[in-house]
């Protein structure tokens, strides 16, 4: 068997396809569905080929992708799906990262602006600070650039966002606790001018309250803001054992390991006498120990939707009138239970 031949073999086993097919494809024959070519085209770059040239799709334009500092392990994932799923569409992506102490938002705007996208997605950023100011969205509106934000919903800024619901997410996380026995349930959170922070201290009160019976004043006092860093949670986290809470929700994967260390250098252990919970399931969670409880979530179906939301916004430029319309897709998160969480207090 030859390479050629070694090659069509592995492809079309990667397709789930015929070799025959497979051979069509390559030479632009006739009678195959254009979800066969998709297929085929995705096994190529899967087995790490290159593409012959008429599996090779024209540009479609390019897509300005604006995203927090990748350091951050939650901001990578999103980006990544929104990458896969704009090239998949005939898009080139653009990405453009902020780093501390580096370009502005407005400036980092500028840069797909001027190399004519046909649109641009966030993924988090300035629009999930309440204190920011929107005007970078109106004149990207004013210059008809479509744009689709993913987390940080606001009223102030007509766009599509794709976010999670926080809210429902720390619901699913206070009755999970409660349910073995936990009475006494805190939250460590972020600053208070991130709007998915104000939803997250919203669903945590609210669930406090309807869930244990506690008052609005009680549940509040439970509450407590810091940086979203591992030295964040620990601080948060050790105002909280003060106030003699055995479990602790966090607003992130990286606030819960501050959160274990602060119990841990109390001389508690975490499950045994303080339950511990993360929030966003992100690529760390391989070296928590233990092994991290965390609300997961809708990552690539919220990258696909942001997507799928931008042809609207440039079939909309191109006839003359960008888009104007706030909307918002909600995604219902999905506890996964691990190993930080274990009964209350007997």
């Amino acid at each position: 068997m030859d390479g050629a031949t070694a090659r069509l073999s592995d492809i079309a086993a990667q397709a789930g396809v015929g070799e025959a097919t497979v051979s069509r494809v390559f030479n632009g024959k006739a009678g195959v569905s254009a979800t066969t070519r998709q297929a085929v085209g995705a096994a190529v770059d899967l087995l790490g080929y290159e593409r012959p040239p008429r599996l090779r799709q024209r540009s479609a334009g390019s897509i300005g992708l604006i995203t927090p500092e990748l350091g951050n392990p939650i901001f990578p994932a999103p980006a990544q799906v929104v990458e896969q799923v704009l090239t998949g569409a005939g898009y080139t992506p653009l990405l453009c990262t902020r780093t501390p102490g580096g370009s502005t938002g407005d400036q980092l705007t500028e840069v797909p602006v001027e190399r004519g996208v046909a649109g641009i997605v966030f993924v988090s950023g300035l629009h999930a600070d309440s204190t920011a100011d929107t005007g970078r969205s109106t004149r990207l509106a004013g210059r008809g650039i479509p744009f689709v934000m993913i987390n940080g919903c606001t009223e102030e800024v007509a766009a599509p966002f794709m976010s999670t619901d926080d809210r429902a997410a720390l619901r699913l996380a206070v009755s999970h606790l409660v349910e073995p026995g936990h009475e006494r349930i805190g939250l460590a959170v972020g600053p208070r001018r991130f709007t998915p922070v104000l939803c997250r201290t919203e669903g945590f009160v609210r669930a406090v309250r309807t869930i244990l019976h506690r008052t609005a004043e009680e549940a509040e006092a439970l509450v407590q803001h810091s940086l979203f860093t591992v030295e964040g949670g620990q601080s948060a986290a050790s105002a909280l054992l003060d106030q003699g809470c055995t479990a602790v929700v966090c607003g992130s994967d990286l606030m819960a390991f501050g959160a274990i260390r602060a119990a841990r250098r109390r001389g508690l252990s975490v499950p045994r006498d303080v339950s511990v919970v993360g929030f966003d399931d992100s690529p760390l969670i391989v070296f928590a120990d233990p092994p991290l409880t965390t609300p997961r979530r809708s990552v690539e179906a919220m990258g696909r939707a942001a997507v799928h939301a931008l042809p609207e916004g440039i079939g909309g430029t191109r006839g003359g009138s960008p888009p104007s319309t706030h909307a918002e897709f909600v995604f219902l998160p999905e506890l996964v239970v691990r190993g930080s969480t274990g009964a209350g207090p007997r």
